[in-house]
């Protein structure tokens, strides 16, 4: 029997959705931002479905079985550093680390402790500070320095829990850009287009036991 079909072992079976299109990674807004944060062309979606209810102490069932399935070998984009070009998986993954990835965050106020501890002002301009490197990020203001810098005066207004969250790993991602990123002044374009790629990437559903709600990443 076919990998894939149902009855096969592995237990997780995949279909890529090539008709799911990702509006906040096409707008004219949020391309125009990520040109300027060296991201363009650099950042894609892409959407697969599967056919049986999930539970966290699979992940690593789940996450072998999509890289084995034959739904996903050819049609899961990555992108090469060495070439910059987009290509396909090309061949079954032998081995895996699964993490768990907390999509509990579910507001922008989430950040609203930039502005109470004074790294982004309330006019919304990101504060500057003297220039600085951590490797190989140029460190020129605020946010960055929280961002990035483990023994700096505020970097613990996040937890390890908290910078672990799906939110905040997509904000940084954003703040931190490509290698010749144009940082942004004010904190609004950042905040604003995390926000709406997250909505994007995750669907709230509802469990049956309990009305408890979960995030499920695409």
């Amino acid at each position: 029997m076919a990998a894939g079909e149902p009855g096969c072992p592995g237990g997780f079976y995949f279909r890529f959705l090539p008709q799911r299109t990702f509006s906040s990674l096409s707008s004219r807004e949020i391309t125009s931002r990520l040109r300027q944060w060296s991201m363009l062309g650099r950042i894609q979606a892409q959407a697969f479905s599967f056919d049986q209810a999930f539970q966290p102490y699979q992940k690593d069932d789940f996450v072998m079985a999509f890289f084995k399935d034959p739904n996903v070998i050819p049609n899961l984009q990555l992108f090469s550093d060495s070439s910059e070009q987009w290509t396909t998986l090309g061949t079954e993954v032998k081995n895996i680390e699964a993490i768990n990835v907390p999509c509990t965050q579910l507001s922008m106020s989430f950040f609203q402790r930039l502005y109470d501890e004074n790294i982004v002002r309330e006019s919304g301009h990101i504060v500057k500070c003297l220039d600085s490197f951590c490797d190989p990020f140029l460190i020129s203001d605020e946010l960055r320095k929280v961002l990035l810098i483990e023994d700096s005066e505020k970097y613990e207004i996040f937890s390890p829990l908290e910078r672990d969250e799906f939110l905040f790993r997509l904000f940084k991602h954003l703040c931190l850009g490509g290698s010749l990123c144009q940082y942004e002044d004010m904190l609004k374009p950042y905040l604003e287009t995390a926000k709406l790629i997250y909505k994007d990437l995750c669907s709230e559903t509802s469990s049956n036991q309990g009305n408890t709600n979960y995030l499920f990443c695409l």
